[in-house]
């Protein structure tokens, strides 16, 4: 690296290094510098800033932390730090704030984005309204035709079924007691006993008898 460049990097590290005024890893800094820097040439600057004694080196574990020397800071007195921590409070609060604020306006902003437009909604309107002229004309046929099932016409045919359905059941019951006379002294399987009777189940069919 050419020695401009390495000026520079130096000169990045220390200028980041004072407006943050906190600790930072080489890493750190090598990072937050948007890795415009090499990380070698990142830990070569803080060495050589804490040789020249604008920065501070403390070891944690085998962790290096940098942080800009102090002395160059004007004392701030008790007053002043009183009022920067008051100030501090009511900036996070005003965050919390505004943090809140932008959390209701994401929720408002989904909910606006689903639903849909003006002309999407006038579209859905208008084919609802054919559908529903479709149906009414439909109606207004079957209802003109004459040809309409009476209360105890239906009662009638229902009745019937009932019926039927109850024949269906005592058939088919009596019919599996029979063949399961049958199969209790029959040498082969049930399968083999109705292929050679020529038996056709409603299982085959998959049809079972309704609920009345």
């Amino acid at each position: 690296m050419s020695k401009g460049k390495e000026a520079s990097a130096t000169k990045a590290v220390l200028e980041y290094l004072i407006r943050q005024n906190r600790p930072y890893s080489a890493i750190d800094i090598f990072s937050n510098l948007h890795k415009e820097y090499g990380k070698t040439q990142v830990v070569k600057s803080c060495e050589q800033l804490t040789q020249e004694g604008k920065v501070r080196e403390k070891l944690y574990g085998k962790q290096k932390v940098y942080v800009v020397d102090q002395s160059q800071f004007a004392d701030v007195d008790d007053a002043e730090i009183k009022k920067m921590d008051q100030e501090i409070v009511e900036m996070s609060s005003n965050l919390r704030d505004y943090h809140d604020a932008c959390k209701k306006m994401d929720s408002e902003l989904k909910s606006l984005s689903s639903a849909i437009g003006t002309e999407e909604a006038i579209a859905q309107c208008k084919q609802l309204e054919q559908q529903i002229n479709s149906k009414e004309t439909k109606l207004k046929v079957i209802k003109d035709s004459g040809d309409l099932v009476t209360p105890e016409e239906r009662e009638e045919v229902m009745t019937q079924r009932a019926n039927y359905v109850k024949i269906w059941k005592k058939r088919k019951r009596l019919a599996n007691d029979i063949l399961n006379a049958i199969l209790e002294g029959y040498p082969k399987t049930k399968k083999q006993l109705y292929e050679e009777i020529g038996i056709e189940t409603d299982e085959e069919y998959k049809v079972a008898p309704p609920e009345v």
